[in-house]
């Protein structure tokens, strides 16, 4: 059944599509860790279907390691793809060999031209005690600085910038080191270490928030390059 089907899929790869395929293993990790251990991420090569598991966090929920194969439903999914160019089911329930019940969830990864490379899973095992499993989804109070982290979620670059400039002038009017003369070089530097005048009205907005020239910005920002 499976040379069958390999006749139908199987893709002779190029160097571009091993990259790409390799491109998506760090966002399993991510998402791996995001989700916690309770989470198993695979990623299939439908270069080899005997062999196509060669990215896998988490394996010990179904037993599976790089090189493992291709799972019959996977191959399913792969028809359906074929044919209709969507994957169905996009999530659905299962059970592992020793019972324990997964929601799982499938893409197909693309390649040079549109061609399916690969397929991106997602298995969630749900036997485990919810309790357990929301606790690995909370942060750990005892860890004071699973709480240093913040993130501004804005629909627009300015409001990014916006909100940046006001964590970083908070932060600079708390340092007793910082005197008045240096203020605004401080907190021009708080924002140049984040990254923010990656943004094009970063420089704009800092300028006009902080009363002085868009060159006396631009001459701190070589000053923090150099």
């Amino acid at each position: 059944m499976i040379k069958a089907a390999e006749q139908a899929y199987k893709t002779e790869f190029t160097p571009r599509d091993r990259e790409l395929l390799q491109s998506y293993f760090h966002l399993a990790d991510s998402m791996a860790d995001l989700i916690g251990p309770h989470c198993e991420v695979v990623i299939h090569s439908l270069e080899s279907f005997e062999q196509s598991v060669v990215k896998i966090v988490n394996g010990h929920h179904t037993g599976r390691k790089v090189g493992s194969p291709i799972t019959d439903l996977g191959l399913k999914m792969l028809r359906q793809y074929e044919q209709t160019g969507e994957v169905t089911p996009k999530s659905y329930f299962s059970n592992n060999k020793g019972g324990e019940m997964l929601k799982s969830s499938t893409c197909i990864l693309q390649g040079e031209k549109g061609r399916p490379i690969g397929m991106f899973c997602v298995n969630m095992n749900l036997s485990y005690p919810f309790p357990e499993i929301i606790k690995t989804l909370m942060p750990d109070t005892s860890q004071h600085h699973s709480f240093d982290m913040t993130e501004n979620f804005s629909a627009s670059a300015g409001d990014v910038v916006e909100q940046a400039l006001t964590h970083a002038i908070a932060e600079v009017e708390a340092d007793d080191s910082v005197n008045l003369k240096g203020r605004n070089k401080a907190i021009t530097k708080v924002l140049f270490d984040n990254g923010i005048f990656e943004l094009k009205e970063a420089t704009n907005i800092v300028a006009n928030h902080l009363s002085i020239t868009k060159h006396a910005v631009y001459k701190y920002i070589r000053e923090f390059k150099s």
